[in-house]
């Protein structure tokens, strides 16, 4: 008879029209058909389909029970096999020789590849938004986008991240990521931890918002660097600006000397603006320097 066809593979796929992993939260196990069997007159059986899982670009797959990373699909089209079918077997047509015309035996087809897989979704976006619980990061993206993320005067209103769309001018456009306060230890999981951090890895910019009510700004940046630091490293590589928002609660005779003071507290090489996204105050300034960082940083990849 003739060979047997291969088993199917369960592929992931980045899909650009998704932007969560519900689907796949609700529907966890997958199975692609086996191959079909060969048949007599030398026919070869028909190779099993292939089932495809769609999810959003930025999406990681890691083996569940050992941690290794299997890949990721970063692009729309984006494709990554995280089953194999199994091979095919051969019919005993296959081992036919010129002594033997009618051997009676065959090979038998491959077992199929079972594994457990964990996938994390990592936003992508140009500019992410770093700093505490009710620092002001969900008002901000609320004034500079058309996203409508909850807000509240209590930590950690924003579980999820959310994203938004930043228009510059008539034409151009980059996408702000409002993501889940952090707080000290997050690098240790305390708070939202991890889930906060593993998502700024993917932005092209960050921008560190400190509320001008803190005790003390630069304080609360050091903080924000080392929980950083000691998750990846990395990250303080990439390009930086300080929001100093809230301004609107300052009184207007004294704000220009605070702002000041402020802002010659920051360490320097990083860009400070000094924003209410209340009244608007300083947000087109702040656009139009995200937008020059990120044109800068595209150039530069």
């Amino acid at each position: 008879g003739g060979d047997g066809g291969a088993g199917g593979s369960v592929i992931l796929e980045a899909a650009e029209q998704l932007y969560t992993l519900l689907d796949l939260r609700y529907n966890r196990h997958h199975f692609a058909p086996n191959g079909g069997k060969g048949s007599s007159a030398l026919k070869t059986g028909k190779d099993g389909a292939d089932i495809v899982l769609r999810v959003p670009p930025g999406t990681v797959a890691r083996d569940t029970e050992t941690g290794e990373l299997i890949g990721e699909v970063v692009e729309p089209g984006d494709r990554l096999v995280l089953a194999q079918g199994g091979r095919g077997g051969k019919g005993n047509a296959f081992f036919k020789t010129s002594t033997n015309q009618a051997p009676d035996y065959a090979q038998p087809g491959e077992p199929a590849e079972e594994r457990e897989v964990t996938l994390e979704l990592k936003l992508l976006a140009d500019v992410g938004l770093v700093g505490f619980p009710n620092a002001g990061k969900s008002t901000l993206v609320a004034s500079l986008s058309a996203a409508k993320p909850k807000i509240a005067d209590y930590p950690f209103t924003t579980l999820e991240p959310a994203l938004g769309v930043v228009r510059v001018g008539d034409y151009a456009s980059f996408v702000m990521a409002d993501i889940p306060g952090i707080i000290e230890g997050a690098s240790e999981g305390r708070g939202l931890g991890l889930r906060f951090l593993k998502h700024i890895e993917r932005n092209a910019v960050l921008l560190y918002v400190l509320p001008v009510t803190s005790e003390s700004v630069s304080d609360e940046l050091a903080t924000l660097q080392r929980e950083m630091a000691q998750f990846n490293s990395e990250l303080l590589d990439k390009k930086a600006a300080v929001v100093l928002s809230k301004i609107d609660t300052l009184d207007a005779d004294a704000r220009a000397e605070q702002v000041a003071e402020m802002k010659k507290s920051l360490p320097g090489g990083l860009p400070a603006f000094a924003i209410s996204a209340v009244t608007g105050e300083g947000l087109g300034a702040l656009v139009e320097a995200l937008w020059r960082m990120i044109q800068q940083g595209r150039a530069e990849a």
